[in-house]
């Protein structure tokens, strides 16, 4: 009959230093990736629409108009407003609205050009790419499918940096002009998601070549306004 045996000192040991050594890992993984995005993005992140190097096309990069609880969310509003402050001070010609729509009842790419255009921004001016399920889908998908080497992503600074990371690992040259963060428990939350999301994001470029999950026709952006 098999009986079970409380661990031995030396096996709680052996439990511990391997938690003990995990945790280090961690940490090193979450500071490494920090170090190598940040890294990339010095001298490329602007906070003064009037400073970002102009570029034909402005990038913004998606999420959820509303919260769990119906209520808006702050990161989509200050990111729209930011991507209308860029358009009107000619820095970028185009806004691409890179967002999820991989539900019938869930649209980024949509909402966001709804909330641009609420803004002043002439619709023909914004074009609508629906396969952004990630950063690196809306990055990659930029060149890939728009065709576009150099352009000015808008979000909040810690995604900003990231998508400049991601980027510059493509061969793209990539500027980014950040939307006010928002603070509280809600900011908090996406701070912490974010130390993960760094170290992802080093590792599907670096380790795993990661590609996005869809590519599709060529878009040419003169071509999306003349079809506007």
């Amino acid at each position: 009959m098999w009986r079970w045996k409380r661990p031995g000192k030396w096996h709680l040991f052996i439990f511990a230093l391997a938690v003990l050594l995990g945790g280090l890992a961690v940490l090193g993984g979450i500071a490494w990736s920090k170090s190598a995005i940040y890294a990339a993005a010095k001298g490329r992140v602007f906070t003064d629409a009037e400073a970002v190097p102009a570029c034909r096309v402005g990038l913004v990069l998606g999420c959820a108009k509303e919260l769990s609880n119906g209520r808006a969310n702050l990161y989509f509003e200050r990111r729209m407003d930011a991507a209308a402050e860029l358009y009107a001070t000619n820095r970028v010609e185009y806004l691409i609205v890179s967002g999820d729509n991989s539900r019938m009842d869930y649209d980024e790419s949509t909402d966001m050009k709804d909330a641009l255009v609420a803004r002043g921004i002439p619709a023909e001016k914004i074009i609508c790419d629906y396969a952004g399920f990630s950063t690196l889908d809306s990055v990659v998908r930029a060149q890939a499918i728009f065709q576009q080497d150099r352009f000015v992503v808008v979000s909040q600074d810690f995604h900003a940096r990231r998508a400049i990371y991601i980027g510059q690992q493509h061969g793209l040259e990539v500027y980014a002009y950040t939307a006010r963060d928002v603070h509280g428990t809600g900011g908090l939350r996406t701070q912490l998601r974010e130390h993960l999301a760094r170290v992802k994001t080093v590792l599907d470029v670096k380790l795993l070549g990661r590609e996005p999950r869809f590519y599709g026709e060529v878009i040419a952006v003169r071509d999306q306004e003349q079809a506007g």
